[in-house]
């Protein structure tokens, strides 16, 4: 097997989004303590790791607490039931997202998500998909918290469904994050005017990834944040490897080629960018 390269400069960073309690973890014997230890080596300073149903939120939470400080890292979470999860979705899973933001910096839970719609799979029927974007949406603005937004194949309906919100006025000035963000530029750029972020994750060093690319460059500075969603879309040079938060300096190497700057300069204002989001010095 070959092995993985690490970034060995002098930025810091920050991975917006990472599952680190994921399986395919424990698949390949890799710890907290392993992944945690790669991040300090490679200046991955904070992580936040977001969830995608009631018992991965309970998890992330746990997590976050159990780690945070360990060689230094700050640690956040998130709490949410993704699109794929959304026919799980109940009475009680409200229950708990309730009781988790009523408390949720005290817990150290700064955002609500991976929330949104999937239609590349429909693992949840799309009726159901909508309904339960829109009230996690709702929680969003009544708790405000910022959203981790998931769109794979729905731009439209998704679009449609933020664009009511917006011009009722529910939602936040700084909705949240559109997490490893696959849409076209226009549909960015619409994003990027209701307050979003723009997440980027491996693809985006991918050399047949045209419009990853094209959507950075088009993303102003200040909304721009970068995420590794480990263990998957490991970025180049490591791809085909179990992606892990130590490979974001690679993300952000690439945004910072997209834009002409240095690496340092890229870490920083993503890092800045990425406190701002989920509101954390």
């Amino acid at each position: 097997m070959r092995e993985p390269v690490y970034y060995s400069g002098s930025a810091k960073f920050f991975d917006t989004h990472a599952h680190i309690y994921d399986s395919k973890f424990d698949a390949n014997n890799v710890t907290a303590e392993d992944i945690l230890k790669r991040c300090i080596s490679s200046g991955v300073t904070s992580v936040l790791i977001p969830a995608d149903s009631e018992e991965t939120s309970r998890i992330a939470v746990d997590m976050a607490n159990k780690y945070d400080g360990f060689e230094g890292i700050a640690l956040y979470a998130s709490v949410g039931v993704h699109p794929h999860e959304a026919k799980t979705y109940s009475k009680d899973t409200e229950e708990y997202l309730r009781s988790a933001l009523e408390g949720r910096r005290e817990h150290k839970i700064m955002a609500l998500g991976e929330i949104g719609l999937d239609y590349y799979y429909d693992l949840s029927e799309r009726s159901v998909q909508r309904d339960v974007f829109e009230k996690q949406l709702e929680l969003c603005y009544e708790y405000d918290v910022p959203m981790i937004l998931h769109e794979r194949e729905a731009t439209g309906d998704c679009l449609d469904i933020l664009r009511r919100f917006y011009k009722e006025g529910r939602l936040r000035s700084l909705p949240g994050v559109c997490h490893c963000c696959s849409c076209s530029k226009e549909a960015a750029e619409e994003l990027v005017k209701m307050g979003f972020y723009i997440g980027f994750d491996g693809p985006v060093t991918f050399k047949n990834n045209k419009k990853g690319p094209e959507v950075a460059l088009n993303t102003p500075w200040d909304r721009i944040v970068i995420e590794t969603d480990s263990p998957y879309l490991t970025p180049e040079p490591n791809r085909g490897l179990v992606n892990e938060p130590c490979h974001v300096p690679f993300v952000c190497a690439k945004i910072a080629e997209i834009k002409g700057v240095t690496i340092d300069e890229a870490a920083q204002i993503t890092y800045d960018n990425g406190k701002k989001l989920y509101g954390v010095d």
